[in-house]
């Protein structure tokens, strides 16, 4: 470190100890600090994602063999449709935002998110939306039980928990917009000195596509979800065929926003993905150009093809094709990014600590699932495959592997930027292993189930499923004990790990977190730090030339 730099960060020690001063209270509940606002988000994700998951082992347990043995259907169905909602708005979606807010402003050099206020806001609108979601179960009726998609007619006749679905995401939402446009605003604004849009991290990058994703999209589910809850009390017909509505109506609107909405899943992914495998590979990465302007074609392309999932309702032949064939193309910038990963890591002095192989781990398992994906984007094929366990799988390969795998690479990368500790590499590789081994025993299977016929969402099955059917509900049960290792590993990390972590405990590291100490101090870049520092971080990532302007 500089001397210039250790001034730099003088204000950020002093800073570091007023915060002793206020109180528990003060600093959680009243949080407008990106990094404790991020922290929060990080937790309540967790808290969400293994809600969700007992709720998956709780399907997997009555799936094991035929026959109905710890639910009834009814109830069975709550549990897929709160399974679905909680881990897609309550786990996926807030994780990446608290990775956005812990790491963002550190990343392009800003001292805090651009609306410190509303950041505090968006985060404390998620647990009441959760409480409204778990209360669901307990009302008469039980919980929303007509998927995560919400189709009506089921929707429409269900009881109030379906209402208290809707509240949920109208909060969710809320949230979600929020945070989009604080993201938006600090990454046009408060970048560093000498650090132009193209220059950015490539993290900055999809996150800031993701938000604008958002800004389109979510008003739409918002909109659809009123008219259903207007549908279900103001006597309006949107929906309701009986009064002249239309039930299709419903799943046009859904999919405009649901089929952005899995990219806003993904490509926050893609972005951890592309800091990841640089550092690890000790090269910069290939063709960084090339991935901002494939993730923008990825986001323009999501909203034209939200009509590959209503192949099965019906369409005239001529817009099937064109939906099958806009859906086809989103293959090309997706290749492109693989391609540039692995190229990325071709003759690359690679190292392969846990966050490198949960990044592979990810880059192998996302390109299984975008083929799967490729399959089902052909319309014939899909109308043989729609609502099988085909889908099932597909989506969690791009999901579990794509989101997930990619969180917890991102957990193991910055928990030394977080905690100020190192985490334990061998338990790490641990995890990683058995999260890998255990989740191809739980989803490889559903695509032979799928292809055989086996439709999802449904609490019993004929004989010939049962081998498939218990081989993935064993696979489910040690994928989710494999996770109580990891908050293990965290917990143990948190409270002292295997020693301190420098600055920058990964050699091939150079963004700018890892310029300040570890932990990062409370208030950082309340000084922008230095062109020098800028672009000496630049010309180590590659980003530092012509034509790049």
């Amino acid at each position: 470190m500089t001397t210039a730099h250790d001034a730099l960060h003088a204000p950020a020690h002093d800073h570091a100890h007023e915060e002793h001063h206020v109180s528990f209270v003060q600093r959680w509940f009243y949080a407008t600090n990106h990094k404790d606002i991020g922290t929060l988000y990080l937790w309540f994700a967790f808290s969400m994602f293994i809600t969700g998951g007992i709720m998956a082992l709780c399907i997997r347990a009555e799936l094991f063999q035929p026959g109905l043995q710890f639910w009834q259907p009814d109830f069975f169905n709550q549990l897929t449709t709160l399974h679905g909602v909680i881990m897609v708005f309550g786990a996926i979606m807030p994780a990446f935002t608290g990775l956005a807010n812990w790491m963002l402003p550190l990343m392009i050099g800003a001292p805090d998110m651009a609306f410190a206020r509303m950041n505090n806001w968006s985060f404390w609108l998620l647990p009441p939306a959760a409480a409204l979601l778990l209360i669901s179960f307990f009302v008469p009726g039980g919980a929303a039980a007509g998927g995560w998609t919400l189709y009506p007619p089921l929707s429409i006749q269900a009881g109030m928990g379906m209402d208290l679905a809707i509240f949920a995401i109208h909060l969710l939402g809320l949230s979600s917009i929020m945070g989009s446009i604080n993201i938006v605003t600090t990454v046009l604004n408060m970048r560093a000195p000498g650090m132009t849009m193209l220059k950015m991290p490539l993290f900055g990058w999809t996150m800031l596509i993701t938000a604008y994703l958002l800004i389109a999209v979510a008003p739409v589910l918002a909109g659809a979800v009123t008219m259903l809850l207007t549908d279900r009390h103001f006597d309006t017909h949107f929906f309701k065929a009986i009064g002249g509505g239309d039930p299709v109506l419903f799943q046009h609107i859904f999919w405009f926003f649901g089929h952005p909405e899995v990219y806003i899943m993904a490509l926050p992914a893609f972005g951890i993905v592309s800091q990841i495998i640089p550092t690890f590979a000790r090269k910069p990465l290939f063709g960084y150009v090339s991935m901002v302007y494939a993730t923008c074609s990825i986001a323009i392309l999501s909203f034209m093809v939200w009509g590959h999932h209503m192949f099965a309702v019906g369409m005239p032949a001529s817009t099937q094709l064109f939906f099958m064939f806009l859906t086809m193309l989103i293959a090309v910038p997706t290749g492109v990014k693989v391609f540039n990963w692995i190229a990325t890591m071709w003759q690359g002095s690679m190292t392969f600590e846990t966050p490198m192989l949960f990044s592979i781990g990810f880059v192998c398992l996302f390109t299984i699932g975008g083929f799967s994906g490729l399959i089902l984007a052909i319309a014939p094929v899909d109308t043989q495959m729609q609502d099988t366990y085909y889908v099932v799988a597909h989506f969690h390969y791009v999901l579990v592997a794509g989101a997930l795998f990619t969180l917890f690479a991102a957990t193991y990368y910055w928990l030394p930027k977080w905690t100020g500790n190192m985490y334990h590499e061998g338990r790490g590789q641990f995890h990683f292993w058995w999260s890998m081994v255990w989740f191809n025993v739980t989803f490889f299977p559903m695509h032979f189930l799928g292809l055989a016929g086996m439709p999802r969402r449904i609490p019993d099955y004929a004989l010939q499923f049962t081998d498939f059917n218990a081989i993935a509900s064993i696979g489910a049960f040690c994928f989710g004990l494999g996770q109580i290792f990891f908050l293990f590993n965290v917990i143990h990390t948190i409270r002292g790990g295997v020693g301190k972590a420098p600055a920058k405990p990964w050699e091939g590291a150079n963004t700018l977190e890892w310029e300040v100490p570890s932990p990062a101090p409370h208030h950082t870049w309340e000084t922008p730090p230095s062109l020098e520092m800028v672009e000496k971080g630049l010309k180590a990532q590659g980003l530092l030339g012509d034509h790049h302007e």
